[in-house]
């Protein structure tokens, strides 16, 4: 299966691919894994670079920016990669631009999402709107008339052994704060961009009186997904020179182990969170061969674009 331009190696709830038995209950849990082809014996690189800069607009301008840019596709790389702050300068939390915009390919591609708040965008423009999730989508339910909420996590990581795990645990919860949801909710609202947005009025409204302030989060806990992306460094990745049988297995039996271990260890501090068994949660994996050279690739074209400014 090809999803967003990458195989697919699992799109399933974590309940029906784990052999934990503390994990088989847990309907609210999926996992999707994807990866990157070969060519020549090579990881794709251009491909990844492609799918980051087909998706730049969607995450570092407005919906007004964007629908004046329509059809100007090096106009709109240019005024992209103008609000690219890439301030992150450690070498863990360098590449989380590139992580934000994946996402956002993921979720406009694979989960048919609208992009309601481009967090890069208002990153660059209201920097206290900027906190709390890295990405904000509204899903619609055309058939009946409903959405959910989508408040993402990305990351762009040199390892997914534990330490970086716990890390992840932590950001999403703190996403997860009363304060922060209604923080996120308010900048849903009072943006235009919802309303640039193909909704149809009665839908819109809805949305916009679920997300008001005088309406208590608890009752929107059950649309709240949190889609967590881990882009990871991956030593089977770099050592592989194409898409065999066996790397296949080698990142399914890796993604899922790894799976399981993000889950014990949200499941393990999930009493912080109120009603925490009706948020869903899913786990998006992509490995990656050499962090360092995606990032630097990714500075170079940025670099040049705004050279084109």
């Amino acid at each position: 299966m090809v999803t967003v331009g990458f195989d697919t190696l699992i799109d399933d709830s974590l309940a029906q691919i784990t052999n934990v038995t503390q994990l088989k209950s847990l309907v609210n849990k999926r996992v999707l894994s994807l990866i990157n082809d070969f060519e020549d014996g090579k990881w794709l690189h251009s491909r990844f670079q492609s799918y980051l800069w087909d998706n730049i607009a969607q995450t570092a301008l407005s919906e007004r920016e964007r629908m004046a840019l329509s059809d100007q596709s090096h106009s709109s790389l240019v005024a992209a990669a103008r609000n690219l702050r890439l301030t992150d300068k450690d070498e863990v939390g360098q590449g989380s631009e590139i992580a934000e915009v994946f996402l956002y390919g993921v979720m406009r591609n694979h989960f048919k999402a609208l992009p309601v708040v481009p967090k890069i965008f208002y990153k660059q423009n209201v920097q206290d709107n900027a906190k709390g999730a890295d990405s904000v989508h509204i899903v619609l339910n055309a058939d009946v008339d409903d959405f959910t909420l989508w408040f993402g996590e990305a990351k762009f990581y040199n390892s997914i052994a534990d330490a970086r795990l716990d890390a992840v645990v932590s950001s999403v919860y703190a996403s997860l704060h009363t304060g922060k949801l209604k923080k996120e909710n308010a900048i849903i609202t009072n943006v235009s961009d919802i309303d640039q947005l193909i909704i149809a009025e009665p839908l819109c409204s809805q949305i916009k009186a679920a997300l008001s302030s005088q309406v208590s989060i608890d009752h929107l806990k059950s649309k709240i997904h949190v889609p967590i992306l881990i882009i990871h460094q991956c030593a089977e990745t770099a050592s592989c020179a194409g898409l065999s049988d066996a790397y296949r297995k080698a990142i399914i039996a890796h993604h899922t182990e790894r799976a399981e271990a993000y889950f014990l260890k949200q499941i393990a501090r999930s009493a912080t969170v109120h009603k925490y068994a009706d948020i869903k949660f899913h786990i998006i994996l992509f490995p990656v061969p050499d962090k360092k050279v995606i990032v630097d690739t990714f500075l170079g074209a940025v670099s040049f674009y705004k050279g084109a400014a």
